[in-house]
């Protein structure tokens, strides 16, 4: 893995170079220290695929209808097992009784949960619409959702639809998890959430010291060996960094590294 936290330099591009070319792929990276304004960027401003990472986005989409008082976090959501996609460990446990609106927000986060990440997007997001909409809505002019779970996850190269450039998600992350779209108590649950997320252990948290609070939101689309991450890492004693990770490669069978 690299260390994006030195100031940007050429050793750190270098690296990043070779590294693709051992991949076969494209590796897009963005990385701010939100203390120092300082920041290190490769291919930050190409597509990549977004995969399932857009549901971190979802999450805050969710609390930030409830601070505008147009969604309540406590309602429940009922809905049939026919409605719940491939992967949907959550919704389907809680299938007889239904979950509330935030916990279903907070498992289409931490858990990639599709049954949840589809409900909400068709019955509270106005779909891959409405959830572009939402992020027009707080500056991010390069997020786009086009299609649902799990047609989202073609990831074909030179294909726009679904993705976003790590420079944007980087700077959508910081707004939300650390700006003021949010109030203080709804900007609160999301860093939670963040810092709860169950799917990155072998991304960035595996590159940061054991010791700093890690809060991200993961995608792995299964084709092209499409794979990110992004998230706000709190290290000792320190502002927080905002981190930035996508990757594709060439070939539609390659599997996915999450040691880059």
């Amino acid at each position: 893995s690299i260390s994006f936290f030195s100031q940007a330099n050429t050793k750190g591009i270098d690296e990043i170079k070779n590294l693709e070319t051992d991949f076969n792929g494209r590796i897009g990276v963005y990385a701010l220290d939100t203390g120092s304004g300082k920041s290190f960027s490769y291919k930050a401003n190409e597509r990549f695929p977004l995969c399932s990472s857009f549901k971190g986005f979802l999450a805050a989409a969710v609390l930030k209808g409830s601070q505008d008082n147009q969604l309540n976090l406590n309602q429940i959501v009922n809905y049939n097992t026919r409605s719940l996609e491939f992967y949907s460990p959550i919704t389907t446990k809680y299938k007889d009784n239904g979950m509330s609106l935030g916990d279903m927000a907070a498992a289409a986060l931490q858990y990639s949960d599709n049954g949840a990440t589809n409900i909400i997007l068709e019955r509270y997001i106005g779909g891959p619409e409405g959830m572009t909409k939402f992020m027009r809505s707080i500056g991010d002019k390069d997020f786009r959702l086009d299609r649902w779970e799990l047609d989202l996850n073609t990831a074909i190269p030179g294909d726009e639809r679904d993705t976003s450039t790590p420079a944007a998600v980087a700077k959508s992350l910081k707004t939300l998890a650390l700006g003021n779209i949010l109030n203080e108590r709804e900007k609160e649950t999301y860093q939670t959430w963040l810092k709860g997320n169950t799917t990155g252990a072998a991304r960035i948290r595996a590159s940061v010291p054991s010791d700093w609070v890690v809060g991200d939101k993961t995608g792995s689309c299964g084709a092209y060996g499409t794979a990110n991450d992004y998230a706000v890492v709190w290290p000792k004693n320190r502002a927080p960094l905002i981190i930035s990770v996508y990757t594709t490669k060439n070939e539609k069978e390659a599997k996915h590294e999450d040691k880059v």
